[in-house]
């Protein structure tokens, strides 16, 4: 297993942080993120994004160790 760059743990990072944000929602009925920043604010968004590319590098993280 290669090493993780730093791109790659800050993308892990914010996936923990996104995974642990939906179970608040599922199981408090809680949105941290919109409790933080307001509903569907414009800086909550970008939160959501930000969360959303680091998802999409943490699979391709997996892809990547999975050939080798």
């Amino acid at each position: 297993m290669s090493k993780l760059s730093a791109i790659d743990w800050v993308a892990l990072i914010l996936v923990v942080i996104g995974g642990l944000n939906w179970g608040l929602v599922g199981v408090f009925g809680f949105d941290l993120v919109a409790a933080i920043f307001g509903q569907m604010s414009a800086l909550g968004r970008i939160v959501y994004v930000i969360v959303g590319l680091a998802a999409i590098k943490v699979i391709l993280i997996m892809a990547l160790q999975s050939r080798k």
